[in-house]
C-alpha cells in the first residue's frame, strides 16, 4: 500500500511516522515537505521507515505538487496545518496551507478518475469556538462558530467544508482535540498565546502518542479492508476520554507542577482571557475510539513522560519561584501576542472579543485569587446534566428517518430557507440549495449543514466574524453564543487587508 502524507514534520505527523514503524503492510509513505533541513531530520530520526519513506519536496499550496503527492497513493492523511501561535503571527501562512492547501490537495484527488485515493483529513475542534456552561460538552453536529480573530480556526473551518462537498468517493474528517504533544512546553514560552487560555475553558486532551496510534489503526483497518463503508464520509472528534477531560486552568497548573509551582503562584488573574477561546468536552469522543481503540494515555501519563524526557525540569524546584515568573510568564506579558499588551497598546478589538472590552479588562486589575472561582476538575460530571445545543430538528434521529421537513426546520431555525424543493428521505448526499438571513444562497450538501454544523456566513468567505447581528435571527448560533456574550452586544468583528483586528459597533 502506498500512503500519502502531509504535516509528517509536525508534532502529530512525527506521532504517526512513530507509530507506523510497527505496521509492516505498508510499501511505501510519500510525504510532502517544504524544508529540507526538517526532512532530512525526520529521516534521520525514523531509520526504520527510511527505505519506504520518498520525500517530495514543495508546498501543500501548491498544486504540481499535490499532483506528484497523491498520484498512485491509496490513500492521503492531511495533518499539514499552521497552528497558533504561528498562524497568530503570519497569517498568510494559515491561510496559504490551511485553506488553500486543503482546496489543492483536493482538486488533485478530485482530477484521478479512476483508483481515487481515499481522504483522512485532520481539522480540528477549534471550529466549534469558545464553549462553556451549559454547553461544555459538544459532539459533531453543533453549531461551528470560530472565535474572533482566531485565524487558524477560520482557515480550518474553509478548508473543512472544501473537503465536505468535494466529489472525493471516499473522505472522512476528524476533528482534532487540544493535543498534548512532546514540544509543548518548549513551544510555547516564546509567545503570549498561554494568556489566551480560559481558565474556565473545558479542555479534553488527546496525547500525541495516542494520536499516532489512531492513525496506525485506522490504516491497518484500511490495509485489511476491514473498514466499514458506514465510516466514510463522516466527521468524528478525537476525544481523549472522561480521564482527559480538565479545565484551563489545570493545564496550567500541572504544567507548573513539573517545577514545584502552581498556576495561582505564576499567573494573576487578569493575565488571561475571560473569553473568545477554543475547547470542548466530547459526548461523542467514544465513537472514534470504539472504531480504533487508541486511547491509551492520561494527562498524568503525559506529565511523567513529559519529566523522564526533560528531567531537567525537577531543577525547578529549588530555583526561585520569582525568577521562574520572570522568564516564563511575565516577560511574555510584553508579547504582541498577550493581553497585557493589547491593554497597553489600546487595542479595543482584541480586548472587547476576549474580555467584553476594556472596562471588564480592567476590572480584573483589582481581583486576586482569594475572591476568584477556580473550577474543579474533580466535579467534571458526563454530559447528563448539560443543556442540549439546539440543532433545529431532532438531532438523534437516524439517517434514513430524515425528510425534507427536518431540512426546512434547520434552514428557518437558522433564519434562512430551504431552496430545495425535492428530497429523498435520507439522502443526505446529495446537494441541496440554501438561502442564508440574508438573502445569500450556498450550495451544501445535508449531511454538511445538519450532521456536521456547517451553515454559511461571511466567514466562510472573508475574514468576519459577525455572530453578534447574525444570532438576532439564527437560534442554533444564539443557543451557544449567548454562554459568553450578551444579547445585548452588537460588534462585527474583522480583519483588515494587513490582517489588522477591528471591532466595529453596529448601529
Amino acid at each position: 500500500m502506498i500512503l500519502a502524507v502531509t504535516g509528517a514534520t509536525g508534532n502529530m505527523g512525527q506521532a504517526v511516522l512513530s507509530a507506523l514503524e510497527t505496521l509492516p503492510d505498508m510499501e511505501k509513505i510519500r510525504i510532502l515537505s517544504h524544508n529540507r533541513k526538517r526532512t532530512a531530520k525526520l529521516l534521520k530520526k525514523h531509520k526504520a521507515l527510511r527505505n519506504k519513506i520518498e520525500p517530495i519536496e514543495g508546498s501543500i499550496a501548491n498544486p504540481s505538487a499535490c499532483d506528484a503527492l497523491v498520484r498512485g497513493a491509496d490513500i492521503i492523511v492531511n495533518m499539514g496545518a499552521v497552528i497558533p501561535p504561528k498562524s497568530d503571527q503570519s497569517p498568510q501562512s494559515a491561510v496559504a496551507c490551511n485553506e488553500k492547501g486543503a482546496d489543492a490537495l483536493v482538486s488533485a484527488i478530485e482530477r484521478i478518475k479512476e483508483n481515487q485515493p481515499a481522504l483522512v483529513h485532520i481539522s480540528t475542534m477549534a471550529l466549534y469556538g469558545h464553549r462553556t456552561t451549559p454547553h461544555a460538552f459538544g459532539r459533531v453536529g453543533d453549531p461551528l462558530l470560530v472565535s474572533p480573530f482566531d485565524i487558524y480556526s477560520a482557515t480550518k473551518l474553509r478548508g473543512e467544508f472544501r473537503v465536505l462537498e468535494s466529489n472525493i468517493a471516499k473522505w472522512t474528517v476528524l476533528r482534532q482535540s487540544a493535543m498534548l504533544h512532546p514540544n509543548m512546553l518548549s513551544d510555547n514560552v516564546h509567545d503570549g498565546l498561554m494568556f489566551h487560555t480560559c481558565f474556565d475553558a473545558p479542555l479534553e486532551w488527546v496525547t500525541a502518542h495516542d494520536s499516532g496510534v489512531l492513525i496506525r489503526n485506522l490504516l491497518q483497518q484500511f490495509i485489511q479492508n476491514t473498514l466499514p463503508d458506514t465510516f466514510w464520509k463522516k466527521c468524528y472528534n478525537i476525544g481523549g476520554g472522561a480521564v482527559n477531560r480538565n479545565y484551563g486552568y489545570d493545564t496550567l497548573n500541572d504544567g507548573f507542577a513539573l517545577v514545584g509551582g502552581t498556576a495561582k503562584r505564576f499567573f494573576k488573574p487578569h493575565y488571561n482571557a475571560t473569553r473568545n477561546f477554543h475547547g470542548v468536552w466530547f459526548s461523542d469522543g467514544h465513537i472514534l475510539n470504539d472504531l480504533f481503540h487508541y486511547q491509551t494515555q492520561s494527562t498524568s501519563d503525559y506529565w511523567k513522560e513529559i519529566l523522564t524526557l526533560h528531567p531537567a525540569y525537577k531543577m525547578g524546584r529549588i530555583v526561585p519561584k520569582r525568577l521562574i515568573a520572570h522568564f516564563a510568564v511575565k516577560r511574555l506579558l510584553k508579547d504582541c501576542n498577550a493581553p497585557a499588551y493589547w491593554a497597553k497598546k489600546n487595542d479595543e478589538a482584541r480586548l472587547i472579543a476576549f474580555f467584553g472590552g476594556k472596562e471588564k479588562y480592567n476590572a480584573l486589575l483589582s481581583r486576586s485569587w482569594d475572591n476568584v472561582s477556580v473550577p474543579d476538575r474533580n466535579k467534571i460530571t458526563g454530559n447528563d446534566n448539560e443543556q442540549p445545543v439546539f440543532y433545529g430538528y431532532d438531532f438523534f434521529k437516524n439517517d434514513a428517518d430524515i425528510t425534507i421537513d427536518d431540512l426546512r426546520s434547520v434552514a428557518q431555525a437558522h433564519g434562512g430557507k430551504l431552496i430545495t424543493q425535492q428530497f429523498t428521505a435520507g439522502d443526505l448526499y446529495r446537494k441541496a440549495e440554501w438561502e442564508t438571513q440574508d438573502g445569500e444562497r450556498f450550495t451544501a450538501t445535508p449531511y454538511s449543514v445538519l450532521r456536521a454544523g456547517h451553515w454559511f456566513n461571511p466567514i466562510y468567505c472573508e475574514n468576519v466574524w459577525d455572530f453578534d447581528r447574525l444570532c438576532k435571527k439564527d437560534k442554533i448560533f444564539a443557543s451557544v453564543w449567548y454562554d459568553s456574550h450578551d444579547e445585548t452586544e452588537n460588534i462585527r468583528y474583522r480583519f483588515d487587508e494587513q490582517y489588522g483586528a477591528r471591532a466595529e459597533k453596529l448601529p
